[in-house]
Order: structure tokens, then sequence, then C-alpha cells
């Protein structure tokens, strides 16, 4: 775009000059005793002289300023090196294989962004093969911003409507190409699967405060059951206020509280039949009387809805530690209550109790050097609290919370990435030989290579 400008802002100091040029020709020379002629002549070049610094100068301005249209993008593949849960089947209930050792895309986004005066727009598409090849609009948005220019000390609005990043937490709106750590902590992908939902958002941020408050459809784009989709005609409500600043030469604090409140929904039943069954139960081949049973039919049942709600709190400390790097330190815990919409949904109708759920997180990570990073992130996620089973005659609790320690190596040049990561997983869906609950193997080795454009 510079090298296309420059060659327009010659052109035009070419042609501005033979123009100077043909009429200083076709310009009869004054009389040497004419002083008016002489004076008519110098304003005539002063005039074009004018004229030339003002398209020059015009023609620097557009070559210096930044396109109104910017691409950009990144890739991510991964190389599943070992993961203990992946097995050579299928699964009968959804017809997928259960085998994850393999190269995946992780993400592919092609991003284009547009501003134009007070008004922008983004548009962002997502590529990957997690669950086969597949392509999704992941982030667009008609976008209002007031005032054009300013400082950061300056009070700024912003006002949002279309698919955007769910306004939650920290990891939630945290980059893919910027997290140092894979994935998301557990409990950011159940409460908030797949990060965007359909809504309009404001944001204001004055000095060292940032507030930005949400109505959404509810039903993020990973959503388990209703993927951005609106099944009930109540919105969520999402909102966070946020605050930065320095504490001390080299030292960075950030740190912020969010809330979500809305109404779930649990799908109705349709009506059903009486079924007959016959179980050939001395398998003679013949139909007995006391062989065949009668499974009732049952009514329709309505379609409900439920309250769910969540808070969060989250806090960042950068420090530059001269001269190996910058050490980051994050934070983050969320509870809410019948909010899972990604690992164990939430349907308290169904469960008959309110699902209470807790989630944290704590990381750390080490620049070596500006081409190396090393980290460590520890997480836990309880879906339900409350759970409980029945074990011979008593109703006992169980502990359903899923643990991950992750632990990260990195390599890093230019715009690209080289992460390798081991995930010590503890996944309580497992079982023992006898039936009771039991840690599932589920260790994975990964191995990410990523380029930002």
């Amino acid at each position: 775009m510079g090298a296309r400008l420059g060659a327009m802002a010659g052109a035009a100091l070419s042609a501005l000059l033979v123009g100077s040029a043909a009429r200083a020709e076709n310009t009869p020379p004054p009389a040497a005793d004419d002083p008016t002629a002489l004076k008519a002549q110098v304003e005539a070049l002063s005039a074009s002289t004018a004229s030339l610094r003002a398209a020059v100068s015009d023609l620097e301005n557009k070559a210096s300023s930044p396109s109104p249209i910017r691409f950009s993008g990144y890739v991510q593949i991964d190389w599943v090196l070992a993961d203990q849960a992946s097995q050579d089947q299928i699964d009968p209930s959804t017809g997928q294989p259960l085998n994850q050792d393999r190269f995946t895309l992780r993400r592919g986004h092609l991003r284009v962004d547009a501003e134009h005066g007070l008004l922008a727009g983004v548009l962002e598409i997502d590529a990957n093969t997690t669950q086969g090849p597949q392509v999704r609009p992941i982030d667009a948005e008609v976008i209002f911003r007031w005032p054009e220019g300013g400082t950061a000390r300056d009070l700024h609005l912003v006002a949002a409507l279309g698919l955007m990043r769910i306004p939650f937490g920290f990891e939630v709106q945290e980059l893919d190409y910027v997290r140092p750590f894979l994935e998301r902590a557990a409990v950011a992908r159940a409460l908030f699967p797949g990060e965007f939902d359909l809504g309009a958002r404001i944001g204001i941020r004055y000095r060292a405060f940032d507030w930005t408050l949400a109505v959404m459809n509810g039903s993020p784009i990973g959503d388990a059951v209703f993927p951005a989709l609106a099944p009930g005609k109540t919105k969520e409500l999402v909102g966070r206020i946020g605050t930065q600043g320095d504490l001390a030469r080299g030292v960075h604090f950030e740190a912020g509280v969010s809330g979500d409140t809305g109404l779930g929904f649990h799908a109705g039943t349709p009506t059903t039949k009486d079924v007959l069954i016959w179980h050939d139960d001395n398998g003679d081949g013949i139909v007995q009387s006391t062989e065949i049973s009668v499974i009732p039919g049952s009514p329709a049942t309505p379609s409900q809805q439920f309250t769910r709600f969540a808070i969060g709190a989250d806090a960042r400390l950068r420090v530059q530690i001269a001269p190996i790097g910058e050490l980051a330190l994050r934070a983050e815990i969320m509870r809410g209550k019948n909010l899972d919409r990604g690992i164990e949904v939430a349907d308290p109708v169904g469960a008959g109790h309110d699902l209470r759920e807790l989630g944290w997180s704590l990381g750390a990570s080490q620049e070596v050097t500006p081409w190396a990073m090393v980290g460590v992130r520890y997480d836990e996620y309880n879906p339900d609290q409350d759970a409980s089973e029945q074990q011979g005659p008593n109703l006992v609790p169980i502990d359903r919370t899923y643990r991950t320690l992750a632990l990260m190596a990195m390599l890093r040049y230019d715009r690209g990435r080289l992460v390798f990561e081991y995930d010590k997983n503890g996944n309580p869906l497992g079982r023992a030989a006898n039936g009771s609950p039991a840690t599932l193997a589920d260790d994975a080795v990964t191995l990410r290579g990523q380029v930002v454009f």
C-alpha cells in the first residue's frame, strides 16, 4: 500500500511539474520595464508551488495512515503424541472414533477488520478438524466507537452487536494465539464453551477502569445442546468490571470481577404409547404369557426453564525480570449454579436438584530469553458439589472434581511458536473393578505448531 501511494505521489508530482512548466512556457516573458506583469507571473508561480505542496502533503498523509481494511489470522496444528483415554474403537452412541493420537487442525482463523470514522466491523472465520472438517463464523460484529481518537486516559465508549466474545473473566476473553497454555481451564470450557455468543454489548473504559455489559442468547457456539441458538426468549445478562495499573517499575497488575445471570432450558418430552415386549426367558422360541410385559405410555411433558448464574474473580501479575524476561502469574475462580453447558450439561429438572459448580486455576509462566518460555498451571472443576450415589443401602456423597496439572515448554521465533505440553488429568468418571468411583487414566502429551500472520 505504501509503495503504491508513493508511486501515486511521484506521478502527481511529475504531472504538477509538467503543468507548471507548460504554463511557464505558454506565458510570454514580461517586459523588463513592466513591474505589473512581473508581479503577476510571480504570484502565478507561488500559487502553483502551494498547490504542489498541498498535493504532496495529502499523498504523504494517505501513505502514512493505516489501511481502513486489515487482514490477519493464525493457524494451530496439534500432534497428540499420547493420550491415555485414546482407543482404536468407535463410540457406539456418536459413531465417532475414540482415537485421539492424531494430527489435528485445532484452529485456523482468518480475520477481517474494517474501520471508518466512528464505525468498525469484524468478521472472523474458524476452520478446524476437531470433530471432522468444520468451517464456521466465530466473530462477527458491527461496532460503534466514541470518540474516534483519544488516549488511554480518555473516556472511551464501545457498543457492538453480533457474534462476540462473552465478557466474563480473563481466560474466556484471552486470545487463543496469545494464551501460553494449549487450552483454557476446565471451568471456563464448561461454563462458557466456545467463548462466543450472539448478543449486544456496551463497554466503557476510563483511565485504569474497564466496564463491559452484554445481553446475549445464553447458548455459546460450543454449547453441547443448543449451540448458537436461543431455545427460550429470555436473554442472558453478563458483564465484567476490571482495573489495571503499574504497581512499580516493571510490575503490572490486572484484576476483575464478573457476573452472569439468566435462564436455562429443559426440553420437554413427547407423548409415548404403550409398548408390548416379549422376552424369551426359556429360549424355546415360543411365546409364553409369562414372557410378555407392557411398558405403559406416558403423557407429554412441557419444556421448562430454570434459573442459573455465575460469579467470578480473576487477577494477573506481570513482572519484568532482567535479563531473563517476563514472569506472569495468573489466578481465576468461578462459582456457578446450573450453568455447565460444555462438560456435564446442567439440568436441575432432570437431576431433581440444583447443580452447584465450582472451579479455579493457578498458573505461572516465565520467559527464558525472547526465544523460549516455560509454564505450569493447575486447575480444578467440580460440576456438582452435591453429587451422591447409591452404594448398597446407603446414599453417599462422591467427588466429581476434574483436575489438571499442565506443564508447558515453548520455543518462539518471530510470529511462530512450538509448544510442548504434558497434561496430568484427573478424570472422575472412571470405575474400579468393584464398581466404585475411581480416577480414569486420561493424561495427554501434545505438540502444537502455531504461526500468526
